[in-house]
């Protein structure tokens, strides 16, 4: 089976390593860089979508984090892929919050742009969203650290202007039990309830104990499992 990985905002490809080595069956898993994060932003949310289907072919399942996610659920919802596993997944938020996510995610690129990649990954690692991450090994921090100070700041200042939850359309209809299956982590008490609130009957969810937003970070080989037994 082709298995097609997508890691979240300022991450890339290598945040599925830990995940794919405590893999146990016999899968071509395909981890993926999302536009922004090695490869160019297109201007607008469908045409970054075509290129994420471009880039990860004929699959049977697109898992997803956070960002990563996001996509999936737009992938499957135009069509553009069958299945999707979503870990850390806001499907879609109504048109009253938008402006409000805009001008967030605005400030997040200003940040990027006038004081670089090292002063956005102190501030955006700082987030309570990412309080659990302490209890990590700090050479897999440092590691993930270092491949995040590798990133373009215009190119993620750009991914959040074009692909923000402020720009995505709502989703929240296409997550169905043929099409989706929800994952969240245990101490992330946010997108737990945002799983919960999104499901409607029957889609699976899966709740990834003594973790926090990001399990491919902090419990790899528990979601390396939730994502096995849900693959087909």
């Amino acid at each position: 089976m082709r298995i097609a990985l997508v890691h979240g905002f300022a991450g890339d490809p290598s945040a599925w390593d830990a995940t794919i080595a405590a893999w146990s069956r016999e899968d071509e898993l395909c981890a993926i860089a999302l536009p922004g994060h090695g490869v160019p932003v297109r201007a607008t949310w469908d045409a970054n979508l075509e290129a994420v289907a471009t880039a990860i072919g004929d699959v049977e399942l697109v898992v997803g984090y956070s960002l990563g996610a996001r996509v999936a659920l737009g992938l499957v919802a135009t069509g553009r892929g069958s299945r999707a596993i979503l870990v850390g997944v806001n499907p879609g938020i109504e048109d009253a919050e938008r402006v409000a996510r805009r001008a967030s995610d605005a400030v997040w690129a200003t940040l990027l742009r006038e004081r670089g990649i090292a002063a956005f990954a102190e501030a955006w690692e700082a987030q309570p969203l990412f309080a659990t991450q302490a209890r990590v090994s700090p050479e897999r921090l440092a590691a993930r650290r270092s491949r995040r100070l590798a990133l373009d700041p215009e190119q993620l200042a750009r991914s959040l202007e074009v692909m923000g939850l402020a720009e995505m359309p709502d989703y929240r209809g296409a997550i169905t039990a043929d099409r989706c299956v929800l994952i969240a982590g245990a101490r992330d008490p946010k997108y737990l309830a945002i799983a919960r609130a999104s499901r409607s009957p029957g889609v699976p969810l899966e709740v990834i104990a003594d973790s926090g937003h990001d399990p491919t970070l902090e419990q790899p080989a528990a979601l390396a499992a939730a994502i096995a037994r849900h693959r087909t």
